[in-house]
């Protein structure tokens, strides 16, 4: 059975370029081993993540994230069973949220600043989705 979980999470220090491609190489060194597909968008401060693959093993691993110490305040924006992978295509892609236009933040936000926090973890998905459309996803590593 196929699963989608989505989680938002703060930044437990400030964001570098280090820490976030630290977190990609082990999920694309780890993630195809599992079966997990994803993407990952940081802000500076803050991570929003979705996972797809067995509920087992994204289960697991987002519990792994709850306990990393790199992230804090995770939480939980949605879960679902999926009949097919939205993000099949990348064993972790890449989105930088303080490069995305503005208007495209405030078009799923109540202002023009990301914050899942204060979004439905739907509208989260739109603004996902639309960033896919957009071209806006880095570092495209096929999956498993």
């Amino acid at each position: 059975m196929l699963v989608r979980l989505t989680y938002a999470s703060r930044a437990a220090a400030p964001l570098t370029q280090a820490i976030v491609a630290d977190i990609l190489e082990q999920s694309r060194r780890n993630n195809p081993l599992a079966g997990i597909s994803g993407i990952l968008c940081t802000s500076g401060v803050q991570f929003v993540q979705v996972l797809e693959g067995g509920r087992d093993p994204v289960c697991e691993l987002y519990n792994r994230i709850v306990r990393d110490p790199r992230h804090s305040m995770v939480r939980l924006l949605g879960f679902e069973e999926i009949t097919e992978r939205r993000f099949g295509g990348w064993s972790m892609g890449q989105v930088d949220l303080v490069r995305v236009n503005p208007a495209l933040l405030l078009k799923y936000g109540d202002t023009a600043e990301f914050n899942p926090f204060a979004t439905s973890g739907r509208a989260t998905m739109a603004l996902l989705d639309e960033l896919i459309s957009a071209g806006a996803v880095i570092t495209r590593v096929p999956q498993i």
